[in-house]
């Protein structure tokens, strides 16, 4: 994969991201000319209130239940996208109240995932994100970019993973030609692998967050395992772990991607609490030592960015399991939380130039793609 291409003169653009955990709606500012990022501006997060985390989580529900099938679910999805198109308005507000350089000359913006199939021998994948994009451009008054995945998908890709562009670069940024990967520990953990030569590799890796929080959501205690303590607290069921890491998607060779509900809490159903805190927490570690043991080129580290890193059991996990340095965003200077939304921006200079935003080695596309929507 090369990201080079002819010269372009760096512009400020801004993204937004809104994950599979819906905590949040992320924004972001960044100077780049779509292959190298120059410079970087503030960053802004607008957590979702309980009644609008609600109204999302019932359109995730509603498009599982839809399935492609039949008539979508229009009320539900209308109502979502209503919730992303304020949200989204309020944290870009927060990002321009912190602002006084130039004007964005783009925004790239991410939706919200409800439904995504990989796809499989017979069949193209599919992937749904929400967003009411008019609305959205309408409140921001700056060419807006949008449906990244659908291209892809469409193409016979996984729409998936679509941060690796932006990792690359980041990685670039450090100045050390060392084999090395970034590992996004969301909803589902993908990772980024750039082996010493400078080419590049992408993929879902297993879940991270989701079904953590969903199964601490599920027993009433909270919205996740604040600070790891119930997976600290509890013990690993090696049997059980070994009975998921049994399971043919890890045998699959990547590029490949998940929805986030292909592995949820429910795998851990008959432990206590704190043990299927502990087992789903293993887990997630696991299913990447796994990726990075099938690597020729072992990485001299790992760069953790996502809400997964803010888990001190899980990074304690990934330390003990996987054979290599671990190092958080911060270590580097990086920006864990916003390193998505800043994708994003990074993605919408490239949609705007006509780069390609995945490769063969990213998504399993069969050439070089360019994605996204445009609203000029």
């Amino acid at each position: 994969m090369n990201l080079q291409n002819e010269e372009f003169e760096p512009v400020w653009a801004a993204g937004f991201m809104s994950g599979t955990s819906i905590d949040a709606v992320d924004a972001a500012l960044i100077l780049t000319d779509g292959v190298d990022v120059l410079d970087f501006g503030p960053v802004a997060e607008r957590k979702y209130a309980p009644d609008e985390r609600e109204i999302l989580k019932q359109a995730v529900a509603a498009a599982r239940e839809w399935n492609w099938q039949g008539a979508p679910p229009e009320r539900v999805f209308n109502d979502a996208k209503n919730v992303l198109t304020s949200t989204h308005g309020a944290a870009w507000e927060m990002l321009m109240s912190e602002w006084s350089g130039p004007s964005p000359v783009i925004a790239g913006v991410h939706g919200q995932t409800v439904l995504h199939r990989a796809p499989g021998r017979e069949m193209k994948g599919e992937t749904l994100q929400l967003v009411d994009a008019g609305a959205l451009r309408r409140q921001l008054d700056i060419p807006l970019a949008f449906d990244f995945r659908s291209h892809d998908v469409s193409e016979g890709g996984n729409g998936a993973p679509l941060a690796p562009a932006y990792h690359a670069a980041l990685l670039r940024r450090l100045g050390t030609g060392e084999s090395a990967a970034v590992l996004n520990l969301g909803g589902v953990a993908n990772i980024t692998y750039r082996k010493s030569d400078g080419s590049l590799y992408a993929f879902d890796t297993g879940p991270a967050n989701g079904p953590i929080d969903e199964w601490v959501e599920g027993h009433g205690a909270g919205t996740h395992d604040d600070g790891g303590r119930l997976a600290a607290a509890g013990r690993v069921n090696e049997g059980a772990l070994r009975q998921w890491m049994a399971h043919p998607w890890f045998d699959e060779a990547p590029p490949k991607s998940l929805d986030r509900f292909d592995f949820n809490a429910n795998l851990a159903r008959g432990l206590s609490l704190e043990d299927g805190a502990a087992t789903l927490t293993a887990f997630s570690a696991e299913a990447v030592a796994h990726a990075i043991r099938g690597f020729e080129d072992k990485p001299s580290h790992i760069i953790l960015c996502g809400g997964g890193r803010h888990n001190p059991q899980l990074v304690r996990e990934l330390k003990q399991r996987c054979a290599c340095d671990v190092k958080t965003a911060e270590d580097v200077g990086w920006l864990g939380d916003s390193i998505e939304a800043q994708a994003f921006a990074f993605l919408a200079v490239r949609t705007l130039r006509r780069l390609p935003i995945s490769w063969p080695g990213t998504t399993s596309v069969r050439e070089p793609m360019t994605g996204g929507e445009l609203l000029p």
